[in-house]
């Protein structure tokens, strides 16, 4: 007990002196560690004195000594625990440097068995992971020992914890941190299957993490709700992006789909994969997966098996990150920081551009080659923009976009056909896509709203239209815009739109006219018609230079009024072409045509001709919307000119009740003149009209008669 006393008293005197005079306080600490050196607490007193008066070198010693005679004492864990959370973290304080610099000073042995037993100490199954990762990378020989079960552990507890999205803490300490120190160690022999894995699970935590999409909540919990399509691990920061259990800047991912391509090469090369074994671009890995394709089926047993597994998982992840690049582009807002992008989504369709031709023009235009209009020549020919290319010719079918509109158009619609190269390779042989499902399967792919949407446009352009509309009708429930979600920009309406006007686009496809309306009206509904001087601004530019367009092309088309309105117009217009030109007589579809025939005129005025030629034919034309929205000079000029004896005194009723009126004509021929006069005084009135925004009175059309249209067709 005496003894416990001196030893108190000699601390407490070196306490009393350390302020004043720090070498006495000192002196009075090497007596008394001379007289009791087992003695700890003089020991942790001459450690403090040195560790706050910041000398690195005699506090490192005394550190030193602590742990190797007094390894079971409280304190000293304390003192390791500061010191490497110090060693973990980003801090760039006086304090952190200072304890990261005294742990240097330590013995290398000493640096290796302190983390060692300081990670035993750990109860937290994070903070233990980050302590053995601290000991992996000072310690590259410690991987082989250790590397493989702390990533077992790590993707243990995330499945213990039920996190559903992979981009949580355990994964991303697992893929970023120690799958790179396991694979790169050649000392360690890892079977193959373990790689492979291994790939998987990283490849899973990169797409999840590119494909995060944008959310008020800046955080990612550890577990989900409900089972709608979404993009993979929601609730994420617009701004800024934390990992739940990780801070701000841990949580941050530099070149995510070049760090999976490095541990792509890395695996490759220790499977023993056919092919170049350096890092090659995601494109050239595809070029190499289908030449060795071509000789799968010649191979047998493990070669086999081995070819298999390179194909399927080299052809999946440049699947997925070409229909990344592709949806990203087209739908931008799907995706945190994409979604700043000013462009909004874009539709793919089927192109239009030939809706105002037809092979009966130049017959059409001959016969009425004699009328009284100011045509202009060179009118008759198919027009469309100078800034639209085509690239893609996959099954025949070129895919049209705006090079003004979408300055990376060549990029996007390249991955495009690079995501369904893939694709078909994947489902080239049974074996392969077989593989391919069960990594679906495992990653939850039909939940991944971004993916369907590639799979949706694929399909399209494959031309099974039937399959799409079973894949839009899902999405269109899933994208139906709630109030809670409404932008001010309207965002969420465009989206919900973008499905409808796909789905209306292949019900036009598989001729079922009277659905595509049916969509088309819908869009229009909830369009406000864009000003005529936008307008005529494109129909300028549109006008530069002609080119012929085939029949079965797609266009890429932005989700914006002002494309889509005269998109839905044009595509009315297709749909009541093929009824209005038959042998039959259809005088409701023929004054439909005639009303949007008016939208980017001159374009359709040849088809407008074999209209009037058709309405010679039958001698008379009746339509009583006429006078409501038909508003073009040349189109009025041509009217009235069918009402003269030169014209053929063609009988028009245009007017509301005027059947009525000139069912009565042997009666009087006083009401027949006045019918006269009143369609007289209509033209007048009309022609005093011909100023109105053209789109707005299309629009009112669509509005208004919403009804009659949906019944004009069968």
């Amino acid at each position: 007990m005496s003894a416990q006393k001196d030893c108190e008293f000699l601390v407490k005197r070196a306490r009393e002196l350390v302020s004043d005079d720090p070498c006495a306080a000192k002196a009075w600490l090497i007596t008394a560690r001379t007289l009791y050196p087992t003695d700890f607490n003089i020991q942790y007193e001459m450690y403090s004195i040195e560790r706050n008066a910041e000398r690195t070198a005699s506090a490192g010693r005394l550190l030193y000594d602590m742990f190797i005679n007094f390894p079971d004492q409280p304190v000293v864990w304390r003192e390791i625990s500061v010191i490497t959370a110090a060693l973990r973290s980003d801090s760039q304080d006086k304090q952190a440097q200072f304890l990261r610099a005294l742990f240097e000073t330590l013995p290398a042995r000493v640096q290796c068995e302190m983390l060692l037993k300081a990670t035993e100490q750990c109860f937290n199954t994070l903070e233990k992971a980050e302590m053995l990762l601290l000991l992996l990378k000072r310690f590259p020989e410690s991987v082989v020992q250790h590397g493989v079960n702390l990533g077992e552990t790590l993707l243990e507890a995330e499945a213990s914890e039920n996190v559903e999205s992979p981009v949580n803490c355990f994964r991303k300490l697992f893929v970023c941190d120690v799958l790179p120190l396991v694979i790169n160690n050649m000392d360690m022999r890892l079977p193959a299957s373990l790689m492979q894995k291994y790939i998987l699970k990283a490849a899973e935590f990169y797409i999840g993490y590119v494909t995060r999409g944008p959310s008020a909540d800046v955080q990612i919990q550890g577990s989900q709700d409900g089972a709608t399509l979404k993009s993979p691990g929601v609730s994420r920061g617009p701004q800024r992006f934390v990992i739940d259990g990780l801070s701000e800047k841990s949580s941050v991912v530099a070149d995510p789909w070049e760090r999976l391509l490095d541990i792509l090469t890395v695996v490759g090369a220790r499977c023993e994969w056919q092919g170049d074994k350096g890092q090659r671009s995601y494109v050239d890995m595809l070029q190499r997966v289908k030449e060795l394709c071509r000789y799968l089926l010649g191979l047998e047993g493990e070669t086999r098996s081995r070819c298999c597994s390179q194909v399927v998982i080299c052809a999946a992840l440049v699947l997925f990150r070409s229909a990344y690049l592709y949806v990203s582009a087209v739908q931008p807002s799907l995706f945190q920081g994409v979604g700043a992008m000013t462009s909004g989504p874009w539709i793919l369709v089927e192109d239009l551009s030939s809706v105002y031709s037809d092979v009966e023009v130049d017959r059409a235009a001959l016969k009425h080659a004699h009328k009284k209009r100011k045509l202009a020549d060179g009118r008759e020919k198919t027009i469309s923009s100078d800034d639209e290319e085509c690239l893609g010719k996959g099954r025949g079918r070129h895919i049209l976009v705006s090079k003004a509109d979408m300055p990376n158009w060549s990029e996007t619609l390249e991955s495009f056909r690079t995501a369904r190269e893939s694709w078909d390779l994947l489902h080239s042989h049974d074996g392969l896509e077989a593989e391919f499902k069960k990594i679906c399967a495992a990653w939850k792919t039909e939940s991944w709203l971004w993916f369907r949407i590639f799979l949706t446009d694929m399909i399209i352009y494959q031309g099974h239209y039937r399959k799409a509309l079973s894949s839009l009708h899902q999405m269109a429930a899933v994208q139906q815009p709630q109030p809670a979600q409404q932008s001010p920009t309207g965002q969420a309406s465009l989206e919900h739109h973008r499905a409808l006007i796909q789905q209306a686009s292949c019900h036009y496809a598989l001729g079922e006219y009277r659905m595509a309306c049916e969509k088309l009206l819908d869009v229009v509904s909830g369009l406000v018609p864009p000003n005529q001087e936008l307008t005529k601004v494109t129909e300028d530019q549109s006008r530069t230079k002609s080119k012929t367009r085939r029949g079965n092309d797609l266009r890429l088309l932005p989700c914006t009024s002002r494309a889509v309105l005269p998109f839905c117009l044009q595509l009315m217009l297709a749909c009541f072409k093929l009824r209005t030109f038959t042998d039959s007589r259809d005088d409701l579809s023929l004054g439909h045509v005639v009303v949007l025939l008016q939208h980017d005129w001159p374009r359709g005025e040849m088809l407008f001709l074999k209209a009037i030629d058709k309405i010679c034919q039958q001698g008379g034309f009746q339509y009583e919307n006429f006078f409501n929205y038909v508003t073009n000079i040349d189109m009025l000029e041509e009217f009235a000119y069918l009402r003269t004896p030169e014209g053929g005194r063609i009988q028009l009723e245009l007017l509301p009740n005027q059947g009525m009126l000139i069912k009565h004509h042997t009666v009087t021929r006083g009401i027949t003149k006045g019918v006269k006069e009143d369609f007289r005084l209509a033209m007048e009135r009309q022609v005093s009209r011909c100023g109105e925004n053209l789109l707005s009175v299309l629009h009112r059309f669509c509005i208004n008669e919403k009804i009659i249209i949906i019944q004009s067709l069968p």
